[in-house]
């Protein structure tokens, strides 16, 4: 598996991963550590001591480093200090009702975090391909039927949109100015996923976190929004697309800057309800109510990725379908051994899907 997935590009090389402790920057972590990389770890502490970060213990397996993305000295002195050669940008406020709590530190984060990383890069004589991990939310959702493409506007209702797709427009001013040229040994692309679920999210405002505690207390689980259409993804899914483009771009940097969506299929775009039916029956027990309520923050009913791009260019698509994304949530919920090994396991059994 190091030797032939991704074409080897990760081997040996120094990988910068900011977010390491969170959701995806741990699967993230624990995949790119199994290809045989040299894992940077940049972030601050875990949510909670059963997120998969935590009870993985793949903070030692790689150099795990606390630190605030907001922090652009402390940041700066990690690239000069272990010259990552590869860096995917994952520390963001990921929360769509957090960000009408706590919008100034949104945008904070989000935003001039991203700024902060490509800065960082920029100054940097090691690295050579940046991956700035962003959000299908931030097109400009007129709540259309198809899907979105990577040349579609930018926006944002909420505040945690808005910061998304201003990382994206900060991304491609970085991408144009600085490295998008012939002086620039750096190559940059920004990625766009679906709604990422699976194993050890414990988040809050998290659809899966809540029905999983909700099932665990036997209680029924509380649906806000039962009707709303969102691209339901497993972790994994993306985070191919992402290993993926980063060995292209390492190797061809021209050919694959800009932005991509790495989204799911037809049959994983299902409503609310639809994706909390399958997680009952596959839990083998349980039940949901509508709690709806019309003076709850304002959220997208329907949101499609247009993955076209990434299918024809890159050879990638997605390898789940609905129901074995499922399996593979409840079969790490359910598993009371959670360890670093279970989690490869999974990665294991998702390539051979």
């Amino acid at each position: 598996m190091k030797k032939l997935l991704f074409d080897g590009i990760y081997n040996d090389k120094n990988v910068l991963v900011t977010g390491h402790t969170g959701f995806k920057g741990s699967w993230l972590s624990i995949w790119l550590n199994e290809l045989g990389a040299n894992v940077i770890g940049y972030a601050l502490d875990p949510y909670t001591d059963q997120d998969n970060f935590v009870v993985t213990n793949v903070s030692e397996k790689i150099t795990d480093l606390r630190g605030e993305i907001r922090d652009y000295d402390n940041l700066l002195r990690t690239f000069e200090e272990e010259k990552p050669e590869i860096v995917f940008h994952l520390a963001a406020q990921p929360l769509v009702r957090l960000s009408y709590k706590e919008p100034r530190e949104t945008y904070e984060v989000n935003v001039m975090g991203t700024v902060n990383v490509l800065e960082a890069a920029r100054q940097s004589d090691s690295v050579k391909t940046v991956i700035i991990i962003t959000s299908d939310k931030c097109y400009e959702n007129n709540e259309w039927i198809w899907g979105y493409r990577e040349n579609d506007p930018m926006g944002g209702y909420d505040p945690y949109s808005s910061s998304k797709g201003c990382a994206e427009l900060v991304t491609s001013a970085y991408t144009r100015s600085f490295f998008d040229n012939e002086d620039s040994d750096i190559a940059v692309a920004s990625v766009r996923a679906g709604n990422v679920i699976g194993g050890g999210d414990w988040a809050a405002d998290r659809l899966i976190t809540d029905c999983i505690s909700y099932l665990k207390e036997d209680k029924a689980i509380e649906i806000r929004s039962p009707k709303a259409i969102r691209p339901w993804q497993h972790v994994l899914e993306p985070l191919r697309g992402y290993l993926l483009l980063a060995s292209k771009l390492y190797q061809n940097p021209k050919k694959y800057t800009g932005a991509w969506n790495f989204g799911p299929d037809e049959t994983s775009i299902v409503t609310v309800g639809e994706l909390v039916d399958k997680l009952v029956n596959k839990w083998g027990s349980g039940e949901w109510i509508d709690t709806s309520n019309n003076n709850e923050p304002h959220e997208a009913k329907l949101l499609k990725l247009d993955i076209s791009k990434a299918r024809h260019h890159l050879n990638w698509e997605p390898r789940l379908s609905f129901d074995q994304t499922i399996d593979l949530v409840v079969d790490w919920y359910q598993n009371d051994n959670v360890d670093y090994d279970f989690d490869v396991e999974q990665i294991n059994k998702y390539l051979n899907y």
